[in-house]
């Protein structure tokens, strides 16, 4: 076996193909077919993507999810087993992938281009399965089932490769002592997505909001003056902690090689310019 790729390079696969699971957090269909089971959109959110996990409690989606604020996550799970169970909510997920994918893409869903693609996305995504220490929820989706059609295979291995990285990334910012408001506040700073955004997606209320950005400048991470940007230091540390991110996240696109990153990027690239292009990704105020 090869050895890790660039772990750039890793990056760069990761965020071409991203649109095409991400997706699933906005499409209509999702929203749908969650209600259809009765529940509401953030309801729909933290059961939809924790189901793979089991019925798990409140707590453990507050740890695995990482940044929202705990209350909302305690708010939005409360009763939801009661309601329905793991595997209506994740059969929902599914179908709802199915209809904004075909929605989105069109007949190229059935196109040997896209089972190429779903090929090689599977192959880096079981290869992910070599290394599932410490991936919480990278291992419950992990153990999910493969779905026959490739648009769904594509779409459920970028969904292991994103949970991946994700663990990953927790494990970076608890390795560099930050907590889930604290890690907004740097993300915000960066310049990357506004304060507002990122504040108001994950429901932090304005105190607490500006206690971690207190907490982030006693650190000497935050610049002098109003505007939330990082000083010389900040962006050390939030380099630091992406590279991390990076070099946890390479061994899956190791079975792929820099020719088969390269051929997936060139496959998924137009598909996930088309999802973005119709607006299927995006933030979407609290519902």
């Amino acid at each position: 076996m090869s050895p890790d790729p660039d772990p750039l390079l890793a990056r760069k696969t990761w965020r071409t193909v991203e649109p095409l699971h991400g997706m699933i957090y906005f499409a209509a269909e999702a929203h749908e077919r969650y209600a259809e089971l009765g529940l509401a959109e953030r309801s729909g959110y933290f059961a939809s993507r924790s189901a793979a996990m089991g019925q798990v409690d409140a707590e453990v989606v507050i740890a695995t999810f990482f940044n929202f604020h705990p209350g909302v996550v305690r708010r939005s799970l409360a009763g939801v087993w009661d309601t329905t169970s793991t595997d209506e909510v994740l059969e929902a997920r599914l179908a709802a992938a199915d209809g904004a994918l075909r929605r989105g893409l069109g007949p190229v869903v059935g196109s040997p281009e896209m089972a190429r693609a779903a090929e090689l996305a599977r192959v880096a995504a079981e290869a992910a399965c070599d290394r599932p220490e410490g991936r919480p929820l990278f291992a419950g989706h992990a153990a999910l089932a493969w779905p026959d059609d490739p648009h769904l295979v594509l779409w459920q291995a970028q969904t292991l490769l994103r949970e991946y990285r994700g663990d990953g990334h927790v494990a970076a910012l608890c390795t560099a002592g930050l907590r889930g408001a604290e890690a907004l506040v740097v993300h915000a700073a960066s310049g990357d997505v506004q304060a507002a955004v990122l504040k108001a997606s994950r429901e932090w209320p304005d105190d607490e909001w500006m206690e971690a950005v207190d907490s982030v400048r006693s650190r000497g991470w935050l610049a002098a003056g109003d505007t939330l940007a990082l000083s010389p230091s900040g962006a050390e540390h939030r380099q630091a902690v992406e590279d991390l991110t990076d070099a946890l996240a390479a061994h899956p696109y190791t079975a792929l090689g820099s020719e088969g990153c390269a051929e997936l990027r060139a496959l998924a690239r137009p598909w996930s310019q088309a999802i973005v292009a119709a607006g299927m990704v995006g933030f979407r105020p609290p519902q």
